[in-house]
This record gives C-alpha cells, sequence and structure tokens, in this order.
C-alpha cells in the first residue's frame, strides 16, 4: 500500500505520558541514606536509590531476602522466565548482549553498586563522585547538573578537530568530571568513596566455527521483534537501502497479519522517480499488504542548517544537529498523521557492516599476502586511489600499534608530521586537515588527549587491527545516536536502532579473518544474513543516493543564522578565530571548493554549546527521602 501525497491522515496517537525529551534513570552509591532526585523523577523499585525520569524499563529481577538486588534497565528482550533465571545467581558474564535490545545490569551490594554496561555504547551509563560515594545515570547533562560541572574544554576541541578518532577522548565526557562507564565492562563504583574499579567482560575474539550469517540474521531478527513487540503500531524508515528495508521487512514479518508495518521515505520535493524510492516501492509491493508505504517530500524548510540554533540540550552533539529540520520534520509528521511512537531506522548498519581498510594490515600481517593484493585493488579502484601507496600503508599498519599511532596524532596536530596524501589510506586513524581557523590552543588541547589516550592500557588490545577500529566507530555512533534520540523523544516519539543492539555487533564482530567481506563488498555478510526475505533487486543494490548536495543550498539559505556562530562559545575558550573561520564559512557557502566537514563539525558542536547555556539544567529536588 502506498500513500505518496505526504499527508496521509491515519491512527490517532495514543496517550503518553510528554516528559519533553528528558528519559533518563540513574541512582547512587554512597553511604548515605538520603538521596535527591531530578524534579519530576519517580522510584521505580522501593528501597532501591534508582529514580527514573520517563519511560525507560527497569526490570528487577526476584532474589531471596537479603541478595543484592539486580535489576535490568533499558529495553532488554529477556523474557520474565530467563530473568528469573537469574535469581541468587552471579550476573552472567554476557548478562549485557545476551538478549536483543539495548541496556545495562545494576546489582546494589551493602557496600557498592555494580553497573555492568552496553558493549555497543548504545545504553551509555555515565558516574561522578558526589556525597562521599557516586552518582550514576543514562544521562551526563543530569549529572553535570547534579554536580554543577562545567563544559570540558578538551573533549570540545576533539570534537571539533578529530571526530574521527574516538579514541582519543577514552571515558570523557563533554562535562568536566563526568565519565563515561567503560562499554562491555563491570563496574564497582564503592559506598565508601574508593575509585571505581572495572573489569572489561566483552572481548569480541574471532571463533574459528562461528558462523556469522546466521547468528547475524538471529540477532537482527530479534532486536527487531522485540520492538514490535513493544510497540506493534511501530513505523520505520524505508529509503531504498539495505539496511533500512532489512529493518522494516522484519518488522513487518515480525508484526504478522495482526497489524500492517507503517514505512516512510523521504525525497525531494517534485522528485519522485529516484532510485531509493524505486527500491522502496519494490519492497513494498513484495510485502503482500503487511507494509504501507508513505512518502514525505523535503522542501526548502527542510534544508541542511535549517533552525540549527533552536535545538533543545541534549548530552552531547546530535549526529543529525545540522539536518535536524529533516530528521524532526518526519518525527512529527509520523506522530500527528501516522500515530507513530516508535520508530526504527537502520541506522549503524554501515559501520556495523562494512570491513574498515585496517583489514588490509590485518591480511597483511597474517601473511595472506595475495587475499591482501586482491583486496587492496579492489579498495583502489572503489576509492579511485592508487595501490602502491594502499599496499605500503598496510605493511606500515601491520607493524604500528594503536599507541604508537596515538602518538603519531599528537606529532601531526604538533606539527611534526604530514598530512595523509592518499583517499582511503589503510591507517589506525586518519586526522583530518588542520583549518586555518583552528587556534593554538585547541590544537594543544587535542595533542595532550592523545599523550593520554596513548599511556592508556587498551584493554582490547588482543583484538586485531579491523575489529578494533570496528569497536571504536561503533561505539561513537550508537553512544552519539541515543542524543538523536533524545530529539525525538522530545516529540514524543521513541527513536531505535537495531543495528547497534550488542547482541548484534557480537554476531559480527567475531567472525574470523578467513570468513569476512572484502573491504571493497557491499555487505555482502547482511546479503548472505537476510538476502532470501527482500526482493531480489534490493538485495543486489550497491549504491544509495545522497542529499548532500543539499548541504550547500542549506548554507547559503541559513548563512545569517551561521554567522552569529561563528563569535560564540568556541572563540570564547579559544578554540577558533572567528574572524578566519567567518571567512571560511562565507567562501563555502559562496560555492568555493572545499571540504565541510571541519566547518560543519564546528558549527555543529558550537550549536550544541549554545543550546547547553540557553537552556535551562536539570533542576535536583535535594530534600527527598532517601530508600522509602
Amino acid at each position: 500500500m502506498t500513500c505518496g501525497s505526504g499527508f496521509c491522515r491515519g491512527r490517532i496517537p495514543a496517550a503518553r505520558p510528554n516528559t519533553g525529551g528528558l528519559v533518563t534513570l540513574g541512582g547512587f552509591s554512597t553511604a548515605s541514606d538520603c538521596f535527591p532526585r531530578p524534579l519530576g523523577a519517580r522510584r521505580p523499585v522501593p528501597s532501591t536509590a534508582l529514580w527514573q525520569l520517563g519511560e525507560i524499563p527497569a526490570r528487577p529481577v526476584p532474589t531471596s531476602e537479603g541478595r543484592p538486588r539486580v535489576l535490568v534497565v533499558g529495553w532488554c528482550g529477556a523474557t520474565e522466565q530467563q530473568l528469573r533465571d537469574l535469581a541468587d545467581k552471579p550476573v552472567p558474564v554476557d548478562a549485557t548482549w545476551r538478549w536483543p535490545g539495548s541496556y545495562a545490569v545494576i546489582e546494589e551490594h551493602a557496600q557498592h553498586v555494580v553497573v555492568h554496561t552496553d558493549p555497543a555504547a548504545a545504553f551509555p551509563v555515565y558516574a561522578t563522585r558526589w556525597g562521599g560515594g557516586w552518582a550514576w545515570a543514562t544521562s551526563a547533562r543530569f549529572l553535570a547538573s547534579l554536580t554543577r560541572a562545567d563544559v570540558d574544554v578538551r573533549r570540545v576541541a576533539c570534537a571539533v578537530l578529530a571526530p574521527s578518532i574516538p579514541g582519543l577522548v577514552g571515558s570523557r565526557t563533554f562535562f568536566a568530571s563526568i565519565e563515561q562507564l567503560p562499554p562491555g565492562s563491570r563496574v564497582e563504583l564503592p559506598r565508601n568513596g574508593g575509585p571505581a574499579r572495572s573489569v572489561t567482560r566483552w572481548v569480541p575474539l574471532a571463533e574459528p566455527r562461528h558462523l556469522a550469517h546466521r547468528r547475524l540474521r538471529r540477532a537482527l531478527t530479534d532486536a527487531v521483534a522485540l520492538r514490535a513487540r513493544m510497540d506493534p503500531a511501530l513505523s520505520s524508515d524505508l529509503s531504498g537501502g539495505l539496511d533500512s528495508t532489512t529493518v522494516a521487512v522484519l518488522a513487518a514479518l515480525s508484526l504478522g497479519d495482526s497489524h500492517v508495518l507503517d514505512t516512510v521515505t523521504i525525497h525531494p520535493e517534485g522528485q519522485t522517480g529516484g532510485a531509493d524510492l524505486h527500491y522502496a516501492r519494490l519492497t513494498a509491493a513484495a510485502s503482500q499488504g503487511r507494509i504501507s508505504h508513505h512518502l514525505l517530500p523535503l522542501g526548502a524548510e527542510h534544508l541542511p542548517y535549517s533552525g540549527i540554533t533552536s535545538l533543545p540540550a541534549t548530552d552531547e552533539p546530535a549526529p543529525s544537529t545540522l539536518t535536524q529540520a529533516r530528521l524532526l520534520g518526519q518525527i512529527r509528521w509520523m506522530r500527528d498523521e501516522l500515530g507513530t511512537r516508535t520508530h526504527l531506522t537502520g541506522d549503524g548498519g554501515d559501520s556495523v557492516l562494512f570491513q574498515p581498510p585496517a583489514q588490509l594490515s590485518d591480511l597483511v600481517r597474517a601473511g595472506r599476502w595475495r587475499r591482501a593484493v586482491c583486496e587492496t585493488y579492489g579498495w583502489a579502484r572503489l576509492r579511485r586511489t592508487p595501490v602502491l601507496p594502499l599496499l605500503r600503508d598496510a605493511a606500515r599498519m601491520a607493524r604500528t600499534s594503536r599507541s604508537d599511532a596515538l602518538m603519531d596524532v599528537a606529532r601531526y596536530f604538533s606539527g611534526g608530521a604530514e598530512p595523509c596524501q592518499y583517499r582511503g589510506n589503510v591507517s589506525w586513524f586518519t586526522p583530518p586537515p588542520i583549518p586555518g581557523w583552528a587556534e593554538s590552543a585547541a590544537l594543544g588541547q587535542v595533542v595532550a588527549a592523545a599523550h593520554e589516550a596513548a599511556a592508556f592500557l587498551d584493554p582490547l588490545h588482543v583484538l586485531d587491527a579491523s575489529t578494533r577500529t570496528l569497536v571504536d566507530e561503533i561505539r561513537e555512533v550508537a553512544r552519539t545516536a541515543r542524543a538523536d534520540a533524545e530529539l525525538a523523544a522530545g516529540c514524543g516519539v521513541d527513536l531505535h536502532n537495531p543495528f547497534l543492539d550488542a547482541s548484534v555487533i557480537d554476531a559480527v564482530l567475531r567472525n574470523p579473518l578467513e570468513r569476512r567481506p572484502p573491504v571493497h563488498g557491499y555487505k555482502p555478510l547482511l546479503v548472505r544474513a537476510v538476502g532470501d526475505l527482500l526482493p531480489a533487486a534490493v538485495a543486489a543494490r550497491t549504491t544509495k543516493g545522497s542529499f548532500e548536495a543539499d548541504h550547500y543550498t542549506g548554507m547559503r539559505a541559513n548563512l545569517d543564522e551561521l554567522r552569529a556562530l561563528t563569535d560564540g562559545h568556541l572563540a570564547s575558550f579559544g578554540l577558533l578565530d572567528p574572524v578566519r573561520f567567518g571567512r571560511r564559512l562565507e567562501h563555502a557557502a559562496a560555492g568555493v571548493p572545499m571540504s565541510l566537514a571541519t566547518i560543519e563539525q564546528a558549527l555543529g558542536v558550537e550549536a550544541w554549546l549554545h543550546a547547553h547555556h540557553r537552556d535551562p539544567s536539570p533542576v535536583w529536588d535535594v530534600h527527598v527521602a532517601g530508600r522509602a
């Protein structure tokens, strides 16, 4: 079923609490018996230090009297029987990736609280010292309000100048002294104020007999089915690409004959004949009536950069900051016209399913020269770059540790190394060009972060380079996606990305080197896993449409608003020169050929700083009784 007008009337949205996007959960590890709560929060489980704001699930595990209380917080697919099976037993090592969903497991002991964190970081947990012990929460901004923490300038500098190197920042958040607990770990937060103790639980070592395509199909099917059980009236993106099509088809199959799945394809206004729409229509037509396909035209009001200074404050800069008009326009339309309360996307699929160029170095290190040369030729053709420099880079990376590569990053931002010369080069990290508007203080902050990261003992050092690289990238994508979910929650819609469930990621990353797809392949693992469920033409697709050309148009249309951001918080921190930055912005808007990456990153971070300082901080009620 297809509706092409973009203005179809559908179900009336079901009533739901309006939390204004403030959806979070947290607790305390302190000897005190009196704990504050954010204004409007409630205590979901009696006699605990837990508080909840919004609709994050918190499920207690039945235990005998006197045993530590165990809670599963977040969206977890464990059945009630599976939770009962955990009663009076140690929390299993794989508890946070055993079931579908994005969640953490909390243990409350007499002397400490234990947090078992999500390996993918799609359900991040943050902590800070408070009240002689620790406070933890799923929102860094809430903890920053509790402790009155300032913005972390080093984290901001790394976000502007080196966003493609998440390994630089480690556990830092955008707030000083608020740290992200290590993903995939068991973290003890003592009640006596001692240091947190962390043990890494998730290390995705390759398994020789691992059949990744079978495990991926099962894990992704379960991840989508979990959301369909949560809300049978959910909707899904249907962009025409492999990732969103897979999620939509699995959702429609999970719903069966009981519900029809609403799907949405966005497209430029007046253009209804593109490849994306063609493949989306094929999928809807092949669904035997299980998919209702809606088209949503994008007009001038949805251009990139539109309204970026009107975004609400979030934990960190949202990936969709510059394209928020498109994202929130779609979310609001689905809410009003389709009654959407839960929406699925294919986001994260690219990070999980593409093999990074670092795989070439793994092949060299393993002595698989024939395959290394073949894949290098394939990658060179795809990236239109010379072959020999790629082979040299692969050999060099095979001899370089991750720590040494971080020191190379420090030298690069200190002016002691040349920028990368070739597109698609093979290395641990690829720093972007240093913009002329970056101040020396900003470069110094990045250098200091690189030295700090290089000295840190990497708990995943046993992984090969390509897997280790993917872990960094996936965690960055998964964690930042929470900021987009915050924006959607402010519109009354829960945004979910099944590809970023830990169970899905674990299924992919345990694939041994000899069975991994080539670096130039277009998601062959996904096609092998679910290709029989997709229309043949969609399964064979190797390209995807893009809206990137709109960025220049959007920059010109919103230039006045963008100019106001050139002399803002980043300039006050001494990180950029507002005159040089403003001049570069003017040239970009005029169409002078250049990369927009660093400009866009600076604008996105500045817009976030603007929102953070403009919006009131979360308010805490410090007069709340303790465990009652």
